[in-house]
């Protein structure tokens, strides 16, 4: 029996939950199903699949052999379409995930350019402040802000963003200028959070210090707060991408840049593969190029 066709069927069995249903799904016969998995037994040595009068559950082995089928199957589907041309021009639906203010402000234009490029190509932008699992949620690639976890994902490095503390002109007129980082208990801050909890800021400079900062406001809309620091209401911390247009225009100004922490990368990331689609390597191509060239963010 081909080993890769008994894969295949393994597989199914599994998702299907079923020796019946793999076999309706393949348009074969209940018998062969069995014959294959028993095939894939005898080979590893091991018990693959505990089978009940109203279920199919994998083993401990099982489960390994199935992570590892999934992967051997989805490499072997890659190189046979890459063989065919399916790799070669651009084609289908991409869809990607970024933060919510950064996929506004950097992503969706690229998106809009990559699709007037590729007009065979539909595009889905999701945009959440929170990581998102792109294997299990179908996603193609996703921009991250922070550094990398999570090594099983190609990752290409696109900018960095510094972690600033800014006020309004005429709230620092008022107030003063915080000249080192305990200053700023004597200050009113806004917060963008979504815990109650104090807040602890992190510095940099010659020593690193840790500040437990109590917000006398708090809200889970960096935008609102970012606003509240604009009306001359108080000091914010936010990401430097975040604030960089307003500090441009002189609504903001920013404070105690010596002791910014270290900068935080921003990435594109995408599950890895030797033949990642002609989809993912042209939208990557085109938004390395202009997020790199935006001093906003490099």
């Amino acid at each position: 029996m081909d080993r890769f066709q008994a894969m295949k069927i393994f597989v199914r069995v599994v998702e299907a939950q079923s020796f019946a249903a793999a076999a309706r799904e393949l348009g074969s016969s209940p018998p062969a199903v069995t014959r294959a998995v028993a095939f894939l037994e005898e080979i590893t040595g091991a018990r693959l699949l505990t089978r009940t009068t109203r279920s199919v559950t994998l083993t401990e082995p099982g489960a390994n052999y199935y992570d590892d089928c999934k992967r051997l199957l989805g490499d072997l589907e890659e190189a046979e379409a890459a063989a065919g041309g399916a790799y070669a021009r651009p084609s289908g639906t991409l869809t990607i995930t970024a933060p919510v203010l950064f996929g506004q402000m950097y992503v969706f234009s690229v998106m809009t350019e990559f699709l007037d490029l590729y007009p065979d190509m539909r595009g889905r932008v999701l945009l959440f402040d929170r990581i998102v699992n792109i294997v299990e949620e179908g996603i193609d690639l996703a921009i991250r802000i922070g550094h990398m976890a999570d090594t099983s994902m190609s990752a290409i490095k696109v900018g960095m963003v510094r972690r600033i503390i800014c006020g309004a002109p005429d709230y620092l007129d008022r107030h003063g200028r915080p000249g080192v980082p305990s200053d700023i208990g004597t200050h009113r801050v806004v917060a963008s959070t979504g815990s109650s909890a104090p807040l602890d800021w992190q510095f940099g400079g010659d020593q690193k210090v840790s500040l437990s900062v109590n917000a006398r406001l708090q809200t889970n809309s960096i935008e609102a707060a970012r606003k509240a620091a604009i009306d001359g209401w108080g000091l914010v911390r936010m990401l430097s991408y975040q604030a960089a247009p307003f500090i441009e225009n002189g609504s903001l100004e920013v404070v105690l840049r010596d002791y910014e922490p270290e900068p935080i990368p921003i990435h594109i990331v995408h599950p890895e593969g030797r033949h990642a689609p002609a989809k993912v390597r042209a939208f990557i191509d085109l938004a390395v190029d202009r997020l790199r060239a935006d001093k906003r963010i490099n």
